[in-house]
């Protein structure tokens, strides 16, 4: 799963009013990537009060918001901060795609795992990007090293290779996060030591406000967000 092309779907996004996830509340499943394309919520769009930051390939950030994807040629690339990390031993914050045809960009979701040995523990998410290929319950959640997916901007970007990063879909199968980029290595370790290794567990998802920490790394917004009865965050 990754971001270029998924642009394609801005017009659809661009075409319609903006509007939350139709399931406010939910089962779902779980996977992960990182493919370092500009997220799709990083375009200027109708409903978003400002759309996620991005980065350029030294990881800098952007102010273009008009500025084409890396994945596509471009200068604008998935800054390094827009990785999870944890709160407590059973509490983290992260970003995540959706799926494409049902957008939600800059919402965020209380996710509390329901399999594996996270079992119980809870994850808030912010809606940072989306895919053709996620499911309309379904969080991909952004993990350094979590696997390209369809696209690739991290060999551009990061001198990425497969030796390192592992397979195109779920990325390495063992901890290589010390040869990752100093940049992304506390996100890549953030898969072995909060999420124990765990492998694409399940999850009940509910809409929740955004919490500020999350916000201030993606810079997303979303228009009269907090007037949609969401509950608060789990602290």
């Amino acid at each position: 799963m990754a971001s270029y092309m998924k642009r394609l779907a801005i017009a659809t996004l661009l075409a319609t009013s903006f509007t939350l996830i139709a399931a406010q509340s939910g089962s779902g499943t779980t996977t992960r990537y990182w493919d370092c394309c500009k997220p799709s919520c990083a375009w200027s769009m109708s409903g978003i009060t400002s759309p996620v930051k991005t980065c350029d390939v030294s990881d800098q950030p952007l102010t273009n918001t008009n500025a084409q994807s890396g994945c596509a040629g471009g200068t604008a690339y998935m800054c390094s901060n827009q990785s999870p990390w944890a709160i407590n031993d059973t509490l983290a914050y992260g970003f995540a795609a959706v799926s494409a045809s049902n957008p939600s960009c800059c919402s965020c979701y209380q996710l509390t795992f329901t399999s594996t040995i996270l079992s119980g523990k809870k994850m808030i998410v912010q809606a940072t990007n989306t895919g053709s290929d996620v499911g309309s319950t379904q969080f991909d959640l952004a993990i350094p090293g979590g696997g390209f997916g369809i696209y690739d901007g991290c060999s551009t970007e990061w001198s990425a290779t497969s030796a390192v990063w592992g397979a195109q879909y779920g990325g390495s199968s063992t901890n290589t996060c010390s040869q990752f980029p100093t940049a992304l290595q506390p996100g890549c370790d953030f898969r072995w030591d909060w999420m124990q290794g765990a492998d694409n567990p399940t999850v009940n998802f509910e809409v929740v406000t955004c919490p500020a920490e999350l916000v201030a790394k993606s810079g997303c917004s979303v228009t009269g967000y907090n007037a949609a009865n969401a509950p608060s965050a789990a602290s």
